[in-house]
């Protein structure tokens, strides 16, 4: 039922005392892979900097961090059934997480689903500063590599528009994932190991396998 629902543009948001709501706002927030916007001072950032990133290395981590209690915000739509269930599309291959670490310690991370040339984000989170812009710059790098045509997004913020996000009216939203998601494909062969931040900037990237 979750497949089939974010191919057709729509997504679980609730709290635990709600029933399962379900949304498909428009306009749709949307991040073009290829078009992720690295300021000068991130850029910066990135070139001195000692993070890793790692894709799937931490699934279950991500998740509970993103569901943790943040500042200004009550309660969470985290509910205990979205994890099971997102835990579930993981170990089917469709869930994916990306980890950045500060030594051994995880200090942000984005998870969401991916359906053949799009990946729906879910949330992200971060314990040190950019570290989740990291990681959300590391899944575009990657998506970008393999052609995917969005990184949906969902729900407009100003920060994500400082990213490179921008929005889309739903009917084109929805156009999209018909042509982008008839396949029904998981995204497979995604980088092993820990990867330095430092190779997103690079001038001789290489090349994500």
């Amino acid at each position: 039922r979750l497949l089939a629902a974010y191919m057709r543009g729509i997504f679980p948001w609730y709290s635990e005392d709600q029933p399962i709501l379900w949304w498909s706002p428009d306009p749709r927030c949307v991040l073009r892979p290829g078009k992720f916007h690295v300021s000068r001072r991130l850029r910066r950032e990135l070139r001195r900097s000692s993070l890793i990133f790692t894709f799937n290395a931490a699934f279950d981590q991500v998740i509970d961090a993103c569901a943790a209690p943040r500042a200004h915000q009550d309660g969470t739509w985290i509910t205990s059934d979205m994890r099971a269930a997102y835990r579930a599309l993981h170990d089917q291959g469709w869930a994916h997480s990306v980890e950045v670490w500060s030594g051994e310690t995880l200090a942000g991370g984005v998870y969401g689903l991916a359906i053949d040339g799009v990946f729906f984000g879910e949330s992200m989170f971060s314990e040190k500063t950019n570290a989740s812009k990291i990681a959300l710059l590391a899944l575009c790098r990657t998506l970008s590599d393999r052609g995917f045509s969005l990184l949906d997004c969902q729900v407009a913020s100003p920060h994500l528009f400082t990213l490179g996000a921008e929005s889309m009216a739903r009917q084109e939203f929805e156009t999209t994932l018909s042509r982008a998601c008839s396949s029904r494909r998981p995204l497979e062969r995604l980088p092993g190991g820990k990867i330095a931040v430092q190779s997103l900037v690079s001038k001789r990237r290489p090349e994500l396998q």
